[in-house]
């Protein structure tokens, strides 16, 4: 029943069709090297026998799997042999191609190249892996597909009525569809179907051949005989296998549990190795699950431990268990970071380890290695903020944490973290600095030491000032914001609440200015999706890591830096006419000279009722040595000492020519007012848990500055060091209780006060 011609050719219309190109070159007799690809019964060698019946060129057959370089080079001969004698062109047909290792395929390659032979091939395996790429860049690929069942009547119908090669001399009957289930079983090859159609016939008279005409009755009982077991276009290490594995991996992805079982049983029946599936599906659990169910991956091997105990049949069941869970799962494939991570590395120069995350054990006391590592484990919630990506990488984004499952869970904590601990590996804390030298003597700061809370500082900063905005209460109501942090002191009485700013608008245009790497940005770009967020980064260095966190938001939503160079040139770097609903600042009045100037420039940039919301630490009521509960005994113990100790402080933090001192929560409150803001305030205090280290009491007791060391002058040299001999055994090696104090500010524009 192989058709004789192109037009009784059944099936591959997208090839063979009217109108294609492998019907037009058959057609006109221009054939070309070509490899027909496709599974077993779909047509490979029949559209070779039909070119055979077509065309004038001599046509030779080979077998990949019977045939050798011998049988090739005497077809080679007879190729050569036909040009020169008749001059006629010579057709090789090559079955099962792929079946010829490469020293086979090299021998046939010369032959093609020089036009001796045109080939064809026919192969069920991908031409692009299996065969020689020199033969496959000299020839047409055609893919040909299981037969539709449409195509698949037309052939039984051809069988049936053809009278001269088929059964269309008897009368032949199929009872309660035993064709369709012919049909069916074949699964698309014409092969297997013609095969069954054959037995069915043959086996239903009573005598065969019985006379012309004469009834054939094929029933169901027969037909399901003739083909009792459905072909499965599957072979364990071809295109079908990597085909369906790959099908079966991208339901799972797509979180299809039906089709994900149905391909698994397609596997499963062709005779898969469930070993192959399992480990598949441990990849899938990591790739595409990852972290929003991290129970996925024990549940997989789990399954297949369990699967390695019990064995098939009824481990089948751990095959599905873990393909469903896979498949119901939540999805992440955060799990890529680590390539993210992986084309850092390979791009970037390699970058050295920071020095306090480098191994203390050998060269802690000859290069320092390890000085200054913060032990999370020492910390509240077992995490403090500190640098772990090495320099010139602050910033990066490799994991981001998805809304799905388990990930949900932990985005929120995950992203404050990260924000904080960007603010506080460049914060540079001067409020810190106490130190104020005359003009003709060199400033140096008597105390710059490593804030070792720093992150948690922020944290709580971040949320007093968000929580003023969303939330605002009158005075009456201000403590209840101090009882939201178990770790803060009372707010003062005199507070006058926090009134005067309103909740964010999804629209609302904000400027963010802090000192370093802004912390209140990436919370006001979350507020305001529809608005716009500008910034005023703190230097170069803050404006990198920060342009490199911004690359994982969409770009429609990512903050706009502003170029401004300093403070003074901000409005002129901001596009025209371009005003604030909201402006948001931190610890910026500290090095302010003229606070009320500073303040109404500001107030220019806000819409009318616009508000401007900042924190501000108080430097004058920093946290003094006395007051240490420590150093508390002093004052029964030496007295003398203790109050050249006192006396020390109250010129260092009442000194009116230190300009980080000579001001406080009355000065800035009056500066606002000043600047024609009608303004609510509250003031609050967070104590740290800080380390301390012999190097900050030598800092702090250096002559040479103007911190402790004035005590110097005060005291006899003795005196002075036995005063700080006495503090370096209490503090030392300790930690202490810090307290910081701050003032939060929200105030509303006038707007009849401002001269634009």
């Amino acid at each position: 029943m192989r058709p004789r011609n192109i037009d009784e050719f059944v099936g591959q219309d997208h090839i063979a069709g009217p109108g294609r190109l492998l019907r037009r070159i058959i057609q006109a007799d221009r054939m070309s090297s070509i490899i027909f690809y496709g599974p077993p019964g779909t047509g490979k060698t029949t559209l070779a026998r039909v070119i055979a019946n077509t065309t004038s060129s001599s046509f030779i057959t080979m077998n990949a799997v019977l045939d050798g370089v011998k049988n090739l080079r005497d077809a080679i001969a007879e190729a050569q042999n036909t040009r020169d004698l008749y001059d006629k062109r010579t057709i090789l047909f090559v079955d099962e191609v792929h079946r010829w290792n490469k020293s086979q395929q090299d021998a046939l390659l010369p032959w093609v190249e020089n036009g001796t032979v045109i080939l064809i091939g026919a192969t069920t395996e991908n031409p692009y892996f299996e065969v020689n790429k020199a033969l496959v860049s000299r020839s047409r690929i055609f893919q040909l597909k299981p037969l539709t069942e449409k195509n698949l009547h037309d052939v039984a119908l051809q069988a049936v009525n053809d009278a001269a090669r088929g059964y269309g001399r008897f009368d032949v009957e199929f009872t309660d569809n035993a064709l369709g289930h012919l049909i069916k079983t074949a699964n698309g090859d014409a092969r297997s179907l013609l095969n069954a159609l054959e037995l069915a016939i043959e086996t239903s008279a009573d005598d065969y051949p019985p006379a012309p005409d004469t009834k054939i009755t094929v029933d169901m009982q027969t037909a399901e005989e003739s083909i009792q077991k459905k072909a499965l276009l599957y072979d364990k290490e071809g295109d079908y296998h990597y085909d369906t594995i790959s099908a079966f991996i991208k339901s799972i992805r797509g979180s299809d549990p039906d089709a994900a079982v149905y391909w698994l049983a397609m596997m499963v029946r062709a005779g898969e190795e469930p070993r192959y599936i399992f480990r598949r599906m441990l990849i899938s659990a990591s790739e595409d699950v990852g972290l929003a169910d991290p129970q996925a991956l024990g549940v997989v091997e789990s399954a297949a431990a369990a699967f390695d105990r019990v064995g098939m049949p009824e481990g089948r069941f751990h095959l599905t268990q873990a393909a469903l869970y896979l498949a119901t799962a939540p999805k992440s494939n955060t799990n890529l970071a680590f390539f993210d991570a992986l084309g850092a590395v390979e791009q970037e120069f390699a970058k050295e380890v920071p020095n306090h995350l480098k191994d203390a054990g050998r060269d802690k006391e000859g290069f320092g290695h390890g000085e200054g590592y913060l032990y999370p484990h020492a910390y509240r919630d077992h995490w403090v903020a500190q640098q772990y990506l090495p320099t010139g990488l602050q910033g990066r984004i490799f994991y981001e944490p998805t809304d799905q499952g388990y990930e949900a869970g932990i985005r929120e904590r995950v992203r404050l973290q990260r924000e904080i601990q960007l603010a506080v590996v460049t914060e540079d804390r001067t409020e810190e600095v106490l130190t104020f030298s005359p003009p003709d003597r060199e400033s140096e700061r008597w105390l710059n030491r490593v804030n070792r809370e720093t992150g948690r500082t922020l944290t709580i900063i971040r949320g007093r000032l968000f929580d003023a905005i969303d939330n605002p209460r009158p005075a009456a109501d201000a403590h209840v914001i101090s009882s939201l942090k178990t770790d803060e002191l009372p707010v003062q009485k005199q507070d006058t609440g926090l009134t005067a700013a309103s909740g964010f608008n999804r629209h609302d245009r904000i400027l963010v200015i802090e000192p370093g790497v802004p912390v209140l940005l990436w919370e006001a770009v979350r507020k305001t999706p529809e608005g716009s967020v500008y910034y005023l980064p703190g230097g170069k260095k803050e404006a990198e890591i920060c342009r490199h966190y911004a690359q994982s938001l969409p770009e429609e939503n990512r903050p706009i830096e502003i170029d401004a160079g300093e403070l003074k040139s901000l409005k002129s770097s901001l596009p025209e006419n371009l005003l604030f609903e909201k402006i948001l600042m931190r610890d910026m009045l500290t090095g302010q000279q003229d606070k009320t100037e500073f303040l109404k420039n500001l107030a220019e940039l806000l819409t009318d009722g616009g508000s401007i919301i900042f924190s501000q630490f108080i430097p004058s009521q920093a946290q003094r040595l006395s007051r240490l509960t420590e150093l508390i005994d002093l004052r029964t113990e030496q007295p003398a000492l203790y109050t050249a100790l006192e006396s020390a402080e109250e010129v260092i933090y009442n000194n009116p020519d230190n300009p980080l001192v000579n001001w406080g929560k009355s000065e800035i409150i009056k500066a606002a007012e000043n600047a024609g803001f009608i303004h609510g305030s509250e003031s609050f205090s967070i104590e740290e848990n800080r380390p301390v280290q012999s190097s900050d009491i030598d800092k702090w007791f250096d002559k040479n500055r103007t911190g402790y060391g004035i005590i110097s002058r005060e005291l006899p040299e003795n005196d002075f060091n036995l005063l700080q001999m006495l503090i370096h055994d209490r503090l030392q090696g300790n930690i202490v209780k810090w307290k910081l104090h701050f003032l939060l500010i929200s105030a509303l524009r006038k707007s009849f006060t401002i001269n634009k």
